[in-house]
């Protein structure tokens, strides 16, 4: 029975293990990068972006249909453009950067649908929006393991620049000519994990795989160190179980991957020792802060 149920599809089914591969790898680069858009308080912000990408996708599927390049591309640019744009407007106008992300994605959620829509169907608008990762081709696995390699090499050569620029972006440009490139570095790897998350779970699943383990793993460690390599793993994981329970239920993948994570994360709001609910509970110790 344990062999049917946990290693067997993966055995048995070739497009299961794509899809084990493709979710391995958006959490192993994804998590991390949550992590940070925590402790940046810019958790929504990753949410805002995975639907900045929608018009951009929209438009290369309006250009060459459900094609990787044109879509990954299309996406792309259409995220960068929009986090430099909610950057300029925070910094021209009285509105805060959270406000103006949230107005850019709405309009962006909005005007990908319209786009899609024009001329396709409705199976191909549930493509874009929920993704298909039990779907994915032999392009789509070298996009997502190509952007986890990027990334993951990137956060191992700024890791020091992309903690000061987390905890105390002033200092870091004081001592440091990285001080202004680090926050587009940052925001440029979250873009790109979100438009190669895009292919696998979809404008409105991607962030889901990138922000929920993340916030769980912060509730069982306080070291960052630790919070990084401990996110990838319960992404991981999170994939594994929700492909697992997506075969045996016949319910959507990305949407069961993105349930494992969210039950990741409220067990871990409740037995973590770092912020967990239990830990509330306990009586401190003498002189214990």
């Amino acid at each position: 029975m344990f062999i049917e149920v946990f290693v067997a599809p993966f055995v048995d089914y070739e497009f299961m293990r794509r899809a084990l591969i493709g979710s391995f790898a958006l959490a192993l680069s994804g998590a991390p990068l949550g992590v940070f858009l925590i402790l940046r308080r810019m958790s929504l912000a990753g949410d805002a972006l995975s639907h900045a990408i929608l018009p951009g996708a929209a438009v290369g599927y309006l250009v060459a249909g459900l094609s990787l390049p044109a879509m990954t591309i299309g996406g792309l640019a259409a995220g960068l453009i929009v986090a430099l744009a909610a950057g300029a407007v925070s910094r021209f106008t009285p509105l805060r950067e959270d406000a103006s992300l949230a107005a850019f994605y709405l309009v962006s959620l909005a005007l990908g649908v319209t786009l899609v829509s024009l001329r396709g169907s409705n199976v191909d608008l549930l493509h874009v929006l929920f993704g298909s990762v039990v779907g994915l081709d032999d392009a789509a696995l070298l996009l997502l393991g190509g952007v986890t390699t990027l990334t993951l090499v990137l956060l191992a050569v700024f890791y020091r620049a992309l903690v000061m620029d987390t905890l105390d972006p002033l200092f870091l440009r004081q001592v440091s000519g990285l001080g202004e490139l680090t926050p587009f570095l940052f925001l440029a790897l979250v873009v790109l994990n979100l438009v190669a998350g895009f292919h696998a779970l979809g404008t409105l699943m991607a962030v889901g795989i990138i922000m929920l383990p993340a916030a769980a793993a912060r509730l069982w460690t306080r070291e960052l160190a630790a919070a990084l390599p401990l996110a990838a793993a319960i992404g991981v994981l999170c994939s594994y179980f929700g492909l697992i329970f997506s075969n045996e239920t016949s319910t959507p993948t990305g949407p069961a991957i993105v349930l494992a994570a969210g039950l990741a994360y409220f067990a871990s709001m409740i037995f973590g020792p770092a912020g967990g609910l239990l830990r509330l509970r306990r009586p401190r110790r003498h002189l214990e802060g």
